[in-house]
C-alpha cells in the first residue's frame, strides 16, 4: 500500500504540533509528510538574521524540522542542539552579545542557505542531519513581509484604521485586524511546494496563528491556485483559543476568514476540540459553508492550557486520514 501524501501548512508552534501529531499516526498509517512553512517572521533571532544577512527567517523552518526529527539517540541530540538558544556570555550584557538570543538551528540553516545558495537544498540537508520523517519547504523562497489594516490601535481614536507592518507587530497588535496582505503582493511560490500540493492526498491547514501563519499561504497566487486545483482532500484544524491577532473573531469567524481570502477554497473536514468550540451549531454552519463536515475530538493537553496534545491530535487524525484506505 502506498503512503498517504499529506501537506501541512502553517508556522511556529501550531505547525509543530500538527507535524508531531502526524508522526504519531504511525504505525496505524504510513504517511509521506511535507510541511509548507510561512516565511514572514521578522521578530527575535529570525528577524535579526533576516535584517542582517538578507536570509529567509529560519525560526519556523527550524521548528518544523525538529518536529519531524527521528527519535533516535543521535538525531535526538541533534534536535536538542538545533533548539539550543544562546544566552549572554562573559561580562557583556546580553544586548551586546552577537550570539545572545540566537538558536543554534537558525545559524545552521543560515550557514547552509549561504553555502548551498538554495533554501530548499539547505532544508533538505538539515532534514537529513536530523533524520527528518518528512520534508520541510518554505511557501516562498523570497523575502516576504506581512501587513495588516488594524482598527483601534490608538485608544484615543478607536475607530481609526492604521497599517501595521511586520509579522511580529501584527501578532501582538492591540487593535482588531480587519485584513492582511503580503509584501510584495503576489510573491512567487516555492516550486517544490506547488508540486507537493498537486500530488497530495490531504492538505491540512492549522492550527496556528490565523493571520500570520495560516492565511499567508492563501495569499501566494501560485500556491493558492495549486490548493484550489489539487485533487487532495482538505482538513482544517481549529485553534483552542483566540490569539491576540484574532481578538474579536469567533471560532466560526476563523473559518469564514479562510473563504474570504480564497473564495474558491473547499474543505472536506473541520477538526476541533469540543470544549474549545462550545456551542457547535455556528461552527457547524461555517464548516458547511466551506463544504465541510465538523468533527469534534478531545485534542487539547490535559492541564487546561490552550495547546494541542500531539498524541491526542494524532489519535483523532488516524480515522480521518485513513478513512478511504
Amino acid at each position: 500500500m502506498t503512503a498517504i501524501k499529506v501537506v501541512a501548512f502553517g508556522g511556529g508552534h501550531g505547525l509543530s504540533a500538527s507535524l508531531r501529531a502526524l508522526r504519531r499516526c504511525a504505525p496505524d498509517l504510513e504517511l509521506d509528510i511535507t510541511a509548507v512553512v510561512t516565511v514572514g517572521d521578522d521578530g527575535g533571532s529570525s528577524g535579526r538574521l533576516r535584517a542582517e544577512r538578507g536570509a529567509l527567517p529560519p525560526g519556523d523552518l527550524r521548528q518544523a524540522l525538529v518536529a519531524l526529527a527521528a527519535e533516535r539517540p543521535a538525531t535526538r541530540r541533534s534536535a536538542e542542539l538545533f533548539q539550543h538558544r544562546f544566552t549572554g556570555g562573559g561580562d557583556r550584557p546580553s544586548g551586546e552579545d552577537p550570539l545572545a538570543g540566537h538558536a543554534v538551528g537558525n545559524l545552521v540553516l543560515l550557514g547552509l542557505m549561504e553555502q548551498l545558495g538554495d533554501p530548499v537544498a539547505a532544508l533538505d540537508h538539515a532534514g537529513a542531519m536530523l533524520g527528518a520523517i518528512g520534508r520541510v519547504l518554505p511557501m516562498s523562497c523570497q523575502q516576504i513581509g506581512i501587513e495588516a489594516r488594524v482598527r483601534g490601535t490608538d485608544p484615543a481614536r478607536p475607530d481609526a484604521v492604521q497599517t501595521v507592518r511586520g509579522q511580529h507587530a501584527v501578532a501582538v497588535t492591540q487593535g482588531r485586524v480587519e485584513s492582511v496582505r503580503l509584501t510584495p503582493s503576489g510573491p512567487q511560490a516555492c516550486r517544490e511546494a506547488v508540486v507537493a500540493v498537486g500530488e497530495a492526498d490531504w492538505l491540512i491547514f492549522g492550527p496556528g496563528s490565523w493571520y500570520t501563519s495560516v492565511i499567508p499561504h492563501l495569499l501566494v497566487p501560485e500556491l493558492a491556485a495549486a490548493i484550489v486545483a489539487s485533487p487532495a482532500r482538505r482538513l482544517v484544524t481549529l485553534n483552542l483559543a483566540t490569539e491576540q491577532e484574532t481578538l474579536g473573531l469567533s471560532v466560526a469567524d476563523h473559518l469564514a476568514a479562510l473563504r474570504w481570502y480564497l473564495p474558491e477554497l473547499r474543505v472536506d473536514l473541520v477538526l476541533a476540540d469540543g470544549k474549545a468550540v462550545g456551542d457547535p451549531e455556528p461552527v457547524d454552519r461555517a464548516a458547511e459553508s466551506l463544504g465541510a463536515r465538523l468533527v469534534l475530538a478531545p485534542v487539547a493537553v490535559q492541564d487546561g492550557s490552550p495547546r494541542h496534545d500531539p498524541d491526542a491530535l494524532g489519535a483523532a487524525l488516524v480515522p480521518v486520514l485513513g478513512a478511504d484506505r
